[in-house]
């Protein structure tokens, strides 16, 4: 094997490696937390299993169930801190070591309350909503610390720093380890629900990095999203997550071509999971059919509309545009305003378009996608320069490689 070709190699099982740490960490961390009732001994005692698997996994082969491998190592792992910290006596009731005839963990399924409890107590009403995201992002999403950070525009030592004080705060208030009971549950479900939202947006659009899209972090959003269905199937709201999520992830693989984004005009429509779209539609028909319907409900209907429409050039925008007038009236959001700039743009309405952006422009200055649509409504006014300009701000705020790419080609072809 030519030297070239041991690096191409090497390369690959990093890369499986990588992944398979990306799909099992809220998983085994879940079960972790629920044993021990401590985040940062369990998030330390994953940590230690993950090196170990970094360093004999390349050796001996990945094992049949990794999941089950990396609980068993972190369960060992963290009776050694234990010991070394002196605090066994006190802490081992805590800590359920099966033997080895243990099953491992195998299915996703097999453990979906572990992650429903973690996420639970990660949105505990104790915690600020910023907190919230951000330890959910941590513990559940799996992002790193770097990752939430530019998320939140805010440096790595500050969103360290808020994790770490979550955490904290959930250890010294004895915070349980629980799903609520049906009286105490709903009052927290908002919160909940807008942490799973942020998970799959951060999915569907990568902050940053080279992937455009985290298909990983949407299919856990959409197993949480799940979750919160089946426990509480009458709320509406809980449902019309669920459908958005569906209807929003339906479009994955059709919105990337040779590592780039591909814009919903030029997509495949063959492409996208008829399945989902089935499901996504079901929900939002059953939730439209009541009098009360709410935020999630009303954009899972905007995301129904596209799914429904067979060409771009058939979706029906004044639904759209329609859809966002209530969704505004109910759920106060610059973003959404935005959208429905969009919509007016795509209508033909292109006054009324770039008057709502410009309207945005103090409380969207950060956001690229502000500035990248502001540029596109420009130039379909035939204002090139300063389209340009617009985009010149969209690439210096864009930490996404491929959008960033996108961006810079668009310029080029002005």
């Amino acid at each position: 094997m030519t030297q070239q070709s041991s690096l191409g190699v090497a390369l690959g099982a990093h890369r499986r490696l990588a992944e398979t740490f990306r799909q099992e960490y809220s998983r085994v961390l879940s079960v972790l937390v629920g044993e021990l009732r401590e985040f940062e001994l369990a998030e330390d005692a994953l940590s230690d299993a993950m090196a170990a698997a970094a360093e004999r996994w390349p050796i001996d082969g990945m094992p049949r169930e990794p999941a089950g491998w990396l609980l068993a190592v972190a369960r060992r792992r963290a009776i050694d801190r234990l010991r070394r910290v002196g605090t066994e006596r006190r802490k081992a009731p805590l800590l359920i070591v099966p033997d080895a005839t243990t099953p491992a963990l195998s299915e996703p399924d097999d453990i979906p309350d572990e992650r429903l409890r973690l996420l639970c107590t990660a949105c505990h009403p104790a915690l600020s909503q910023q907190a919230q995201v951000a330890l959910t992002l941590r513990v559940v999403g799996g992002l790193t610390t770097i990752e939430i950070a530019r998320a939140f525009l805010v440096s790595e030592t500050t969103m360290g720093q808020r994790i770490s004080r979550a955490k904290r705060k959930i250890r010294d208030a004895g915070i349980p380890y629980a799903v609520p009971d049906a009286a105490e549950l709903p009052p927290r479900l908002a919160g909940v629900r807008a942490v799973v939202y942020l998970i799959f947006n951060e999915g569907h659009t990568a902050t940053a990095g080279a992937r455009l899209q985290r298909v990983e972090l949407q299919q856990e959003a959409i197993r949480l999203a799940s979750l919160l269905h089946e426990r509480l199937p009458d709320d509406l709201e809980n449902a019309g997550l669920l459908a958005l999520l569906l209807l929003t992830a339906a479009r994955s693989p059709a919105r990337v071509r040779r590592g780039g984004p591909v814009p919903l005009s030029e997509q495949d429509r063959g492409l996208w999971n008829r399945d989902q779209i089935a499901r996504g539609l079901a929900l939002v028909a059953n939730g439209l059919s009541r009098q009360v319907v709410g935020p999630y409900m009303l954009q899972a209907a905007i995301a129904g509309v596209h799914a429904e429409a067979p060409r771009y050039d058939a979706t029906d925008w004044a639904r759209i545009i329609a859809l966002y007038d209530l969704l505004i009236g109910s759920a106060e959001d610059p973003v959404l305003r935005l959208n429905r700039a969009v919509a007016r743009m795509e209508l033909g309405d292109l006054g009324a378009a770039l008057s709502d952006v410009e309207s945005l422009t103090t409380a969207l200055a950060g956001f690229s996608h502000f500035h990248a649509a502001r540029a596109e409504i420009l130039l379909r006014l035939g204002r090139t320069s300063d389209a340009v300009q617009a985009l010149d701000t969209a690439i210096a705020q864009t930490d996404n490689q491929p959008l960033r790419h996108e961006l810079i080609s668009r310029r080029a072809a002005l």
